[in-house]
């Protein structure tokens, strides 16, 4: 067991570009909280305690902002440009001695990888600042490109979305975070480390931010992560990078027959479509048709996400779906745009095959029943 944590880490090194790796960390969240946590650590080791802000662009996670806050930064927005992309001038605008960092996600939630990353690093580190990769998008670009080599000093990564573990909400998940060797000596304790012929813990790791979880980490998810990785090996863990592009730009190609695409260029393992052509001929909603497409038999995309992009559906088909998969969601998705346009109706009052139809979304968020009680 002990053997298979420390070939871990050392994996996750090497496929990010980062120096030294935790697995403690429970969920991608979890393993944001924590490389923030060092961030905070690195600046007030140094006494750069007027480091008070982060800064995070205006199409990240939102769990991006909440963990910054969490930690106890004050979050800076970052603007976008017309191109989908971290806008560098206004980056540039923003940035001074009290910044802390900036938290990126390359590809973006766009979809849109960020051409100027190299830039951007510069920017953040010529003024004191540290680069953080939230990973959730890293199986677009997994071995092909690495954190590492873009400049970033941080990252987090989502074993259940990369590497074939299950999601956090089904459980357990998993987040390790790696860093590069200015910042190992402020990773959670302990790390496993090889002495001589044995594997054990370190816990002389006097500046650590301390434990993040009890045990280390959740070790089954952490196996199955470890299989797939072998498994697959570095050519096939490029290639699983490339078809998740590949059928990424497959749907967008032929989606945007029937619907909006805003940034319709190559993108990464997603891409963003709206409702808008919808919205404007006869009012149908990107939830009206995420409703729809329930009864199709497809569980419908992140929707109104990003922020940026008004009616968003965020579609992203991953490396697993088969033609045959993506060419049904393209018929479901083509009939919902006919019925949107000749009988709209069907769209706007669907699910029409669920056991429970339309709810009231303002009362279940405003007035949410939690438990069960029996009313009979």
């Amino acid at each position: 067991a002990m053997e298979l944590l420390y070939n871990m880490q050392n994996l996750l090194a090497e496929i990010t570009g980062m120096d030294a790796v935790t697995l403690q960390p429970a969920a991608g969240a979890h393993g944001e909280m924590t490389g923030v946590m060092v961030i905070k650590a690195y600046h007030q080791h140094r006494n750069d305690h007027h480091r008070t802000k982060m800064m995070v662009p205006d199409s990240a996670h939102g769990t991006n902002p909440a963990t910054a806050n969490v930690v106890g930064f004050d979050v800076v927005g970052v603007k976008s440009n017309s191109r989908g992309l971290v806008d560098l001038e206004d980056l540039k605008s923003k940035m001074g001695p009290e910044i802390a960092g900036l938290m990126l996600t390359n590809p973006n939630t766009l979809g849109l990888f960020e051409e100027e990353i190299q830039d951007i690093a510069a920017v953040v580190h010529e003024a004191g600042g540290l680069l953080y990769y939230d990973g959730a998008n890293l199986n677009a670009v997994m071995g092909i490109s690495r954190p590492g080599d873009m400049g970033f000093d941080v990252v987090h990564l989502n074993l259940h979305k990369t590497f074939s573990t299950p999601h956090g909400g089904g459980g357990p998940g998993s987040g390790p975070v790696g860093v590069k060797s200015h910042l190992a000596d402020y990773l959670p304790v302990p790390l496993v480390v090889k002495e001589g012929d044995k594997y054990v813990f370190d816990y002389n790791r006097p500046k650590s931010i301390g434990k993040v979880k009890n045990f280390y980490g959740n070790f089954g998810v952490i196996v199955k992560a470890y299989a797939y990785i072998l498994a697959l090996g570095a050519d096939g863990i490029k290639d699983a990078a490339q078809q998740a592009v590949l059928s990424a730009n497959y749907l967008r190609q032929e989606l945007k027959k029937d619907y909006h695409v805003p940034f319709d260029r190559l993108c990464k393992h997603e891409f963003v479509a709206t409702a808008k052509t919808q919205m404007d001929e006869n009012g149908v909603t990107t939830l009206d048709i995420a409703k729809r497409l329930t009864d199709y038999g497809f569980h419908p995309p992140t929707v109104y996400f990003p922020l940026i992009v008004k009616e968003a559906l965020m579609i992203e088909p991953t490396e697993t779906e088969t033609r045959e998969r993506l060419d049904d969601f393209l018929q479901a998705m083509s009939r919902i745009a006919e019925e949107a346009r000749n009988h709209p109706e069907t769209v706007t009052t669907a699910p029409h095959n669920a056991v429970i139809t339309r709810v009231d979304e303002v009362t279940a968020a405003r007035n949410p029943i939690v438990k069960w009680e029996d009313n009979s």
